[in-house]
């Protein structure tokens, strides 16, 4: 099977209906290989001090990136101010802004542990702030974070620094001091322009506000303004989605995610007070997302995998152009594949071979810091069987195509005799021209990538002997 060609590359129109409401299933959204559900507590500090020395060293490990490779950094800032119905992530809620301050103390210590490791100085390439808010803090605490990084770790000049921005949180100045700083891309969380919806998810933010600050980012120079949507919220209807995502389209962002709601009120407590009756049922939810792929590809988006939408002249459209993209735990990259440390509460990371979290509540994440001891709860370290079937979903995730015979080089296996039985299930999404099978290789069909995560969970062997997945969000 020959590579493809930027004409088989072109945007199919969008997926039908009834075809979305076939492969409508639980999955993991595969921004790790195994996903964070396969962490055990086993692995602790001491397994991850062990990867952080061997990154140091430069000591070969399999699936290892090596220690010569800049860094990626993620950061977690846990506190908002009110709390969003819908909302799955690791947060606090506070109004008390003395609590920005004292954790920035603590990120400071957990800073210092890992410089006792691997030493200052680590070239970084990508930083990127998540939350809960980072907008919660206040512009002398974003100025004393960023110093922070910055003493401790070589920020590259042309680095990707990214923030999550709550609107309710900025103003045009706040978004200057922001690109003072050195953050390069904006991603504004939306979620919905519609007044009942934001009522119903307890999160009221007027459009306009979002198109002034979109105004103001682009003017400041931002490299690149992403927009959150989801859809399945409550109240939501195909058409107030469409009027949603017609305004978005309007306001030109240069990246688009538009997520699926997973209403689970059994893990996470806030979606309690989302009322059942008030989501849209399944084919409400198949025409939303129908109708929303099809008008961003009509506005002039490429898609780019899974949810996520760019312009043309973006950098991650033209990453998946050219075979470039990457995938980590922000979701789809135009970096290079790198080690990865997280800081801050639950914060996620991976070095080498291994996967490693954080605790997921301040005093746990404290008392670790406290006694002078990395907070890593919980972790992996991948067995061999892991790092090849990661290549292999990577390449499905990123790239739309796996060569088995780079696999094959890279494993030291025989592809077919490895996945017999996968490719045995694969038949069926052939059948349904999803992808391609023949014996060079596996290749997503244009149709087939908005299926991706369909595709690239018959690899998942974890997923294959556990068919729980109640816990994972719908593809649909």
């Amino acid at each position: 099977m020959p590579p493809p060609t930027l004409t088989d590359m072109l945007e199919p129109a969008a997926p039908s209906e009834e075809l979305l409401s076939r492969l409508d299933a639980g999955g993991p959204r595969y921004t790790s290989y195994p996903t964070a559900d396969r962490f055990v507590e086993a692995f602790g500090p001491a397994q991850y001090r062990q990867a952080l020395g061997q990154r140091r060293s430069g000591a070969p490990a399999a699936g290892a990136v090596g220690g010569g490779t800049p860094l990626s950094i993620y950061v977690h800032i846990p506190f908002c101010e009110s709390v969003c119905y819908y909302c799955a992530c690791n947060k606090v809620i506070t109004r008390q802004h003395r609590r920005g301050t004292e954790y920035l103390e603590w990120l400071g210590r957990e800073v210092a542990l890992h410089q006792d490791v691997i030493g200052s100085r680590q070239r970084v390439s990508q930083l990127h702030l998540g939350g809960g808010t980072p907008t919660f803090l206040d512009d002398a605490e974003l100025s004393q974070l960023m110093a922070l990084l910055r003493g401790a770790f070589d920020l590259q000049p042309q680095a990707e620094c990214s923030i999550e921005v709550d609107p309710r949180t900025v103003s045009a100045s706040r978004l200057a001091h922001l690109k003072a700083l050195g953050f390069n891309r904006l991603s504004f969380g939306v979620q919905d322009f519609d007044p009942e919806v934001q009522h119903a998810v307890h999160r009221v933010q007027p459009a306009e506000q979002v198109e002034a600050l979109i105004a103001s980012a682009r003017a400041l120079g931002f490299d690149s303004i992403n927009v959150d949507l989801i859809h399945g919220l409550p109240k939501q209807t195909p058409a107030s989605l469409a009027r949603t995502v017609e305004q978005v389209a309007r306001l030109r962002p240069d990246r688009v995610a538009l997520y699926s709601y997973a209403h689970l009120p059994q893990r996470f407590k806030p979606q309690r007070r989302i009322h059942a009756a008030d989501l849209p049922g399944t084919a409400q939810r198949v025409t939303m997302l129908s109708n929303a792929i099809a008008a961003f590809l009509a506005h002039g988006y490429d898609y780019i995998g899974m949810d996520h939408f760019a312009l043309p002249g973006d950098a991650l459209a033209a990453a998946k152009r050219q075979g470039r993209l990457h995938r980590n735990f922000q979701g789809y990259s135009t970096q290079p594949d790198c080690d990865l440390i997280g800081l801050g509460v639950s914060a996620i990371g991976r070095i080498g071979a291994t996967y490693s979290q954080n605790a997921k509540t301040l005093p746990e994440y404290q008392d670790a810091l406290r006694s002078g001891e990395l907070p890593v709860v919980r972790g992996l370290v991948l067995t061999r069987d892991d790092v090849v079937r990661r290549s292999v979903i990577m390449a499905l995730m990123c790239q739309g195509r796996v060569v088995f015979e780079s696999i094959e080089l890279a494993h030291l296996l025989d592809f077919r005799r490895y996945f017999e039985a996968e490719l045995r299930r694969l038949q069926p999404l052939a059948g349904q021209g999803l992808i391609e099978i023949d014996d060079d290789a596996i290749q997503l069909t244009p149709l087939g990538w908005y299926f991706v995560r369909a595709v690239a969970m018959v690899f998942d062997r974890h997923l294959q002997a556990d068919r729980d997945r109640e816990r994972y969000s719908r593809l649909i």
